[in-house]
């Protein structure tokens, strides 16, 4: 029993022979076995939020591959794949949220950031046009750029970059089909990171389905995309190629963007037995840099650049290929194997206000892990043994920036990292519904710096080596299921987020192999369930996360180009303690597949973040006690969504955020905002050929000025990032199955 969009196994199916009392369970790999009596013609397979399937009996084989469809009007039972569980959202000891194909599409396909932000306790900014940050809890806020202190996967493959960090610009959002986010420490399975990890999932044809599909858009400030894409599926086999374009003006001055995205992935089914899957994501990304402003320059102009950044012409481009393959192998219904390799390169040049900068990246790897599934006694227990490694290779040269043209070499680095860790989990159902899981997983990481040439001193400069600590991760968590529309789940997690590149090299130049890696312990507990016949959803969840040795950001200021500014450094400064509540609930008024309204949904996201610094002393300043940069301490969603029977949609959102302090000393705040967009249209198929979307939609429909992605401890005041104003778009998507 699989789920014919994502080929996941699909636990709790109802199989029965048709006409008789015979039937049959799904269990959690999605098996079953049943023997048809000779009486029955037909066998019906169904699952709650799944269309039913029938067969005939006559010519059925003994071994029948079932892909289930999901309804897209009905609340369904969510399986995420979070801590290598494969569970029913119920029985996960952990805040885990799935963004699928549908919620990603309910605002315009050309970012994630507000589909991210419906999910509480998750934060992505938007510094410049396709400049991203993530953060699950406050994990990155603090981050000099990319994405910090979170582990990201593409179709379970680790996605790296030599310099520590991931640029999220490089994914165009529409090829994503779904997100899972595993909040706070993960490190007893996906190793470094203190924030948690997100599973990516690429896009893929449903089993079977054969078809091409084009599509376009346009919008305000001169945004225009388009795509194009074909599939080939088969019981053995599926292939899915699709090619994006987007180009953008931009809000901004100096903040026009070009992308090109080709995405090629597919699955081989050569067996029962085993799958085999791989993807190669190539992105060609080009965008600038309108730099941050003053509070004064924002009031004035919110669609103004900052002058330097014009005239040194600061921009990113970016280019690289990430290589994916996985293959799992089912010996029995005990032991299996799932393998994946990969492979990054990319290219990036930065033309930056003080230095020109251009790096090759490289980086190799793999993950395994081995499942064992058994009984202890008359327990159900289940166990993981894996590892992930990878080494990456970057070379990094620093230009003079002469108005986007390189100068002369100031220096010129390599940089050799690898990282790897082993983990085991193991996994016991108890009696009266408990559900107990307890794993851990023992990291290393080494750092090979070395300045190949330093203009300051013509010549070279001895390498460098760094081995951290090896870091010991463990997690216990347990679940109690009180029935199958309510559990509690508790946690106790750790962590840790070794420094990156740019905070080991940071724009100092200068080599800083002091840093410790920050490393914290996280408490949580939660309630999860479903009421009136699951119309209402509810997902409330604590923590208490305490973090040691925090990474915070320097900066000295010298003259450059007749104006100061900011050289950076990064030191181990205190604790932070960070407590918060997050809370989803959602209430279906109309769920009805067979009327004119079909589904009528109203629901609501909220997180309350008390991030605190606990110790922290910068020079004579003491800032223990103060608010955690970055971060607001209310953020509130509402939504409404509606589907109809011809075919017409509507979804509308709107969203609260607390003032942010800008500083650590919470003298500069960014004001709150209130925010509202929707997007209108019609979705519709004829004959299970031909499908139509076409559709519109308003973001920031009140014209707000506000700044999504601050400059945290912005040098010179400049603080300021101005998100779009009122803006609109509209486009179509037709596809054709064969």
């Amino acid at each position: 029993m699989l789920n014919a969009q994502t080929r996941q196994p699909l636990a709790g199916a109802s199989v029965g022979a048709v006409g008789t009392a015979v039937g049959s369970v799904s269990d959690a790999q999605g098996r079953f076995s049943l023997e048809i009596p000779a009486t029955a013609d037909s066998l019906s397979i169904a699952l709650l939020g799944y269309r039913t399937r029938t067969y005939a009996v006559q010519g059925l084989p003994a071994s029948l591959t079932v892909p289930l469809t999901a309804h897209t009007t009905q609340l369904r039972e969510v399986v995420v794949t979070g801590y290598e569980s494969r569970r029913p959202l119920q029985e996960t000891a952990g805040s885990v949220a799935l963004l699928e194909k549908r919620e990603l599409e309910r605002f315009s396909e050309t970012t994630l950031v507000p589909a991210l932000n419906t999910i509480p306790g998750v934060r992505m900014e938007e510094r410049a046009t396709g400049s991203y940050r993530l953060s699950i809890r406050g994990s990155s806020l603090r981050a000099p750029f990319g994405v910090r202190n979170v582990k990201v996967y593409l179709n379970e493959v680790p996605l790296v970059e030599a310099n520590s960090t991931l640029p999220l610009n490089l994914l165009d959002a529409a090829t994503i089909g779904s997100v899972e986010v595993i909040k706070g420490p993960a490190g007893s399975v996906y190793g470094a990171g203190t924030g948690g990890a997100v599973l990516l999932e690429t896009v893929r044809p449903a089993a079977g389905e054969t078809s091409a599909a084009v599509g376009g858009l346009v919008g305000s400030f001169g945004l225009r995309r388009g795509f194009a894409s074909a599939a080939v599926g088969g019981e053995k086999s599926n292939l899915l190629v699709r090619y994006d374009a987007q180009k953008l003006d931009a809000y901004r001055e100096q903040s026009a963007l070009d992308r090109k995205t080709l995405l090629v992935s597919g699955q081989l089914y050569p067996s029962e037995k085993q799958t085999f899957s791989f993807h190669a994501y190539y992105s060609d990304l080009y965008y600038e840099l309108p730099g941050a402003l003053t509070r004064e320059q924002f009031s004035q102009n919110p669609r103004a650049a900052r002058q330097m950044n014009k005239d040194q012409k600061a921009s990113i481009d970016l280019e690289g290929i990430n290589l994916g393959l996985v293959h799992t192998y089912h010996f029995n219904d005990q032991w299996s194997n799932t393998t994946s390799l990969f492979g990054v390169f990319s290219f990036f040049d930065n033309p930056f206000p003080t230095d020109y900068e251009r790096n090759t990246n490289q980086a190799f790897g793999g993950r395994t892990r081995t499942t064992y599934r058994t009984q202890l006694a008359t327990l159900p227990a289940r166990f993981t043994l894996g590892a992930e490694a990878f080494r990456s290779f970057m070379n990094s040269r620093h230009y003079h920036n002469q108005a986007g043209e390189t100068g002369d070499l100031k220096y010129d680095d390599e940089i050799w990292q690898q990282q790897s860790f082993v983990f085991g989990q193991a996994e016991l159902d108890l009696p009266a519904r408990f559900i107990f899981t307890v794993g851990a997983s023992l990291n290393s990481v080494r750092y090979e710096l070395t300045r190949v040439f330093d203009a300051a001193i013509a010549s070279s400069v001895p390498v460098r080596a760094r081995n951290l600590e090896p870091q010991f991760s463990p997690r216990v968590g347990l679940v109690k299921v009180f029935s199958p529309e309510l559990s509690a789940h508790a946690s106790i997690s750790t962590g840790f987020s070794p420094p990156t590149d740019a905070e080991l090299r940071p724009s100092s130049g200068q080599f800083n192999t002091t840093l410790q890696p920050e490393q914290g312990v996280n408490y949580e507990v939660g309630l999860r369930g479903y009421y009136l016949n699951r119309r209402l959803s509810f997902d409330v969840a604590g923590y208490f996360f305490n973090l040691d040795e925090t990474i915070v950001r320097r900066t000295d200021s010298v003259l450059a180009y007749g104006e100061k500014v900011a050289i950076e450094y990064f030191i181990n400064a205190g604790a932070t303690r960070q407590q918060g509540i997050e809370a989803s609930l959602g209430y279906a008024l109309v769920q009805a597949p067979t009327q004119g309204l079909q589904m009528l949904r109203v629901w609501s996201t909220y997180a309350f973040n008390r991030f605190r610094f606990q110790q922290y002393q910068s020079g004579e300043n003491d800032y223990s006690g103060n608010q955690l940069t970055g971060t607001p301490q209310h953020v509130l969603t509402l939504g409404l969504d509606a589907d109809t029977r011809p075919g017409f949609y509507l979804n509308a959102t709107a969203n609260y955020t607390a003032e942010i302090p800008l500083n650590d000393a919470n003298t500069v705040y960014a004001p709150e905002f209130y925010i509202f967009g929707a997007r209108t249209g019609f979705r519709r198929t004829w004959q299970d050929k031909w499908g139509l979307d076409l559709y519109a939609g308003i973001d920031n429909a009140t014209n707000r000025a506000y700044s999504l992605g601050n400059d945290l401890n912005g040098f010179g005041g400049r603080y300021f990032q101005a998100a779009p104003g009122r803006n609109f778009y509209g486009g179509i998507q037709v596809k054709k199955s064969f």
